[in-house]
């Protein structure tokens, strides 16, 4: 029985995903910015963290390494 308990538990818990899926989300505010935006550019990535993340050089180049950019 108290097997059973844990394994419901475990369902419910698991079932229970507060965090929002983000996968395929378009980013709006650089591709307002830049007509054709590309992430992995580095110059791009940095004054678009900066301006729609406000961000600075340190903490946006930072974050656009971590992403990819070159």
């Amino acid at each position: 029985m108290r097997l059973f308990a844990v394994i419901l538990f475990s369902i419910l818990t698991a079932a229970c995903n507060q965090e929002q899926d983000v996968t395929g989300s378009t980013p709006l505010c650089p591709m307002r910015t830049y007509s054709t935006y590309n992430p992995r550019d580095m110059n791009q990535c940095v004054a678009a963290c900066k301006a729609c993340d406000h961000g600075n050089t340190v903490t946006c180049s930072t974050s656009c390494t971590l992403k990819g950019a070159h």
